[in-house]
């Protein structure tokens, strides 16, 4: 066992207070990203097909502008709720980008400068009871019991976090990573990732925001970058043994 290792047990999970401090850091690095596309840049495909940095960005845009405006809440959840043929998720992200087709990409910029602080400060006061409102979820996660306050802390964090990899990878810009903000989230997903498989190893991630870690003795050894880990676990990339171990991100 790595004695220097951390211990998936010890990884606190991420609460309301430190989630929007992530989120409000995440949109910062986001809007940095946007500011300084070329009109190349904005055109360029994504490994999230058909879409490419524009669409991502409209997605991204539309989920922020959902927490900042109830009404543009309510008026996605409709999309949420009439899914039926395709998977919920991609019923919305196809109002998201649809609704946002007409924009510039100066006013994709602007909206999301207007909606980031908005969704923070949104997010940040829901009440209690809505936080405990139960999900509809997609395959392979619908047996989870998600309720909207792990929605709001984690997964909006995460899909953010994830389509700025994307975004990063499609224009050939290597993403912005430190210990303290892409690790925390790195960290919380190795902790979920554990807690799914329920195996014993000793994982090392690499980069900025990798770290070690390790769960019960005998198990699988494993290293890979941080960044490639959580790649692997969305879907991105191919994993194997424990790797292929989905978690929502």
């Amino acid at each position: 066992m790595n004695t220097t290792a951390t211990r998936v047990q010890d990884i606190r999970p991420l609460e309301r207070g430190e989630a929007m401090t992530f989120a409000a850091d995440e949109f910062g690095r986001w809007l940095d990203i946007l500011r300084g596309l070329s009109p190349e840049d904005w055109a360029a495909a994504t490994e999230c097909k058909p879409w490419d940095v524009r669409a991502m960005a409209c997605h991204v845009l539309g989920a922020t502008e959902s927490h900042a405006s109830i009404r543009e809440m309510l008026h996605q959840m409709r999309a949420y709720r009439k899914a039926k043929s395709e998977p919920m998720i991609d019923a919305m992200t196809a109002l998201q980008i649809r609704d946002r087709a007409d924009l510039s990409t100066a006013d994709i910029v602007a909206a999301f400068e207007r909606a980031a602080p908005r969704s923070v400060r949104a997010r940040r006061r829901m009440p209690g009871l809505l936080r405990r409102m139960p999900m509809k979820v997609d395959p392979p996660f619908n047996d989870d019991g998600w309720r909207l306050g792990y929605l709001m802390d984690v997964i909006y964090n995460r899909d953010a976090w994830m389509h700025r990899v994307d975004v990063s990878r499609a224009i050939g810009r290597e993403i912005v990573l430190s210990t303290d903000h892409d690790g925390r989230l790195v960290a919380d997903v190795v902790a979920e990732w554990a807690r799914r498989h329920g195996q014993p190893f000793t994982l090392t991630l690499t980069g900025p925001a990798g770290g070690a870690y390790v769960s019960g003795q005998d198990g699988d050894t494993l290293e890979l970058d941080a960044v490639e880990f959580c790649r692997i676990l969305s879907g991105r990339a191919k994993g194997t043994g424990l790797l292929s171990t989905e978690v929502p991100c």
